[in-house]
């Protein structure tokens, strides 16, 4: 059981980077999987990517394979995930979480904290 902030969200133009932060914070076991979500206005949330904790090993939703990237500093207790090439269909609130699987469903994950939000412009 964990509590997640994500952090590091702001305004930005298309084909910008950006990367967001995950502070996780409690006791962490290394076969957790941290994962990212987002959620538009007036749409459901949905998979952006997991990570487990122990080797690093990560998922990719297709919609932003080659363009986001999960990584993580285990001394710190943060995942972060980094926009390269940022389209306005990527602007939603993300949100990070902690799951024992790895999984594309947001109800297999925990301890949902605050989200922040990514604004991309045309």
């Amino acid at each position: 059981r964990c509590s997640c902030r994500a952090s590091g969200g702001g305004l930005v133009q298309a084909g910008d980077s950006l990367r967001l932060s995950c502070a996780a914070s409690g006791r962490i076991l290394s076969s957790w999987i941290m994962g990212w979500f987002r959620q538009a206005p007036g749409k459901e949330r949905e998979f952006v990517a997991a990570m487990r904790w122990s080797n690093g090993n990560t998922k990719y939703a297709d919609s932003v394979k080659g363009r986001f990237s999960i990584s993580k500093n285990s001394a710190e207790h943060t995942a972060y995930l980094q926009m390269n090439s940022v389209k306005p269909e990527d602007t939603a609130v993300y949100y990070c979480a902690a799951s024992s699987q790895f999984s594309t469903q947001g109800n297999e994950y925990f301890r949902w904290g605050q989200g922040t939000l990514v604004t991309v412009s045309s």
